[in-house]
């Protein structure tokens, strides 16, 4: 499974449903939180292509997007291939 990382804030909602799908699925992830960290947040939305919004969600090098990204590519069946993906 390629490593999956997760861009969040502590009060956001969509942090915390996107973070429950992966849960469910048994997703291990690295979440990075940007709570009061300007540069992290900057270097997120570089890697983002210039999104400022969280979650933003990376499966290996792709970018998923945010919460519902995550949650069409899910009920679209992509999710479960791209996490089968070496």
């Amino acid at each position: 499974m390629p490593p999956v990382v997760i861009y969040t804030k502590s009060w956001c909602p969509y942090c915390h449903a996107a973070k429950d799908l992966l849960r469910r699925k048994g997703v291990s992830f690295e979440e990075i939180d940007l709570d009061g960290k300007p540069a992290e947040q900057a270097a997120m939305s570089a890697r983002a292509h210039g999104r400022r919004t969280v979650p933003q969600i990376f499966i290996g090098e792709t970018h998923v997007g945010g919460c519902d990204d995550l949650h069409d590519l899910d009920a679209a069946g992509g999710l479960d291939r791209l996490l089968a993906t070496a």
